[in-house]
């Protein structure tokens, strides 16, 4: 439940639309939903301005689905997003709402990614674009994560590939691109060295993504975390390795403002 629907719910009761004990019912489960297993926060989109997103890793296919169905049946209009998926766990997903939605065009599975979509609404609340950009073709996984988490959290949302410091010029091809950007997300693996050269291109915030491609003094990602950490550039901040979905809701609530 987010603010907007709060506020048409109260207005339903208040109207008599809503009877005061289906009033109840309907909050009872409030401000979060016990199922033994998982505890679903249906207030986060009130106080944060976007849902819970299910992590879907090291939790059984029953266990997400449960999730989803406790959403669904909460009766909100947000979008429901699932990261670090599998083929089995969507199996399970869309069974779901198919039967819960009737159509099962609302739910998409990313394989790329392991990312999970269950589209209710294309509302934009962001006031400009956000734009991901990876450093080479291997950091799209990450990145993919981070443009389908923008949009799922309402923004419209861009992506620029393979356009690393080994060729710079691919790069300053997209500059007209480049001064659109209200937020920029760069995925970089391997030295790291991509945010830096961004952030000396655009007046806007850069969110940096190591991820975990490179050699092996690469060690994991943690040569680009630390590279990105040490930039020379004021305009950039780091998330952890991997982690596009963190990348995507900073730069959500950044362009809210």
């Amino acid at each position: 439940m987010d603010h907007a629907e709060l506020l048409g719910f109260l207005e339903s009761v208040r109207a008599g639309r809503t009877t005061p004990s289906e009033g109840v019912e309907r909050l009872k489960n409030l401000p979060f939903e016990d199922l033994g297993f998982a505890k679903i926060d249906h207030h986060r989109c009130l106080r944060l301005g976007y849902p819970e997103v299910i992590f879907a890793r090291g939790k059984t296919p029953s266990q997400v689905a449960g999730i989803v169905r406790g959403m669904l049946r909460a009766k909100s209009t947000h979008n429901i997003l699932i990261t670090h998926a599998n083929e089995n766990t969507f199996d399970a997903v869309a069974k779901l709402t198919r039967r819960s939605l009737r159509r099962a065009s609302a739910t998409q599975f990313f394989p790329l990614s392991g990312t999970i979509t269950i589209r209710r609404n294309k509302n934009i609340l962001g006031k400009g674009l956000i734009l991901v950009i990876t450093a080479g073709t291997s950091d799209i996984p990450v990145a993919e994560e981070a443009l389908i988490t923008a949009e799922m959290l309402g923004n419209r949302a861009e992506a620029l590939y393979d356009v690393g410091v080994a060729g710079l010029h691919r790069l300053i091809h997209h500059r007209p691109k480049l001064a659109e950007a209200r937020v920029v997300i760069c995925v970089a693996g391997m030295e790291g060295a991509l945010p830096s050269v961004v952030a000396g291109l655009v007046g806007v915030p850069v969110i940096a993504v190591p991820t975990s491609i490179g050699y092996g003094a690469s060690f994991g990602g943690v040569a680009a975390l630390l590279s990105m950490l040490n930039s020379c550039a004021s305009n950039v901040s780091v998330v952890n390795i991997d982690n596009g979905f963190g990348a995507a809701c900073v730069a959500s609530a950044i362009n809210r403002l």
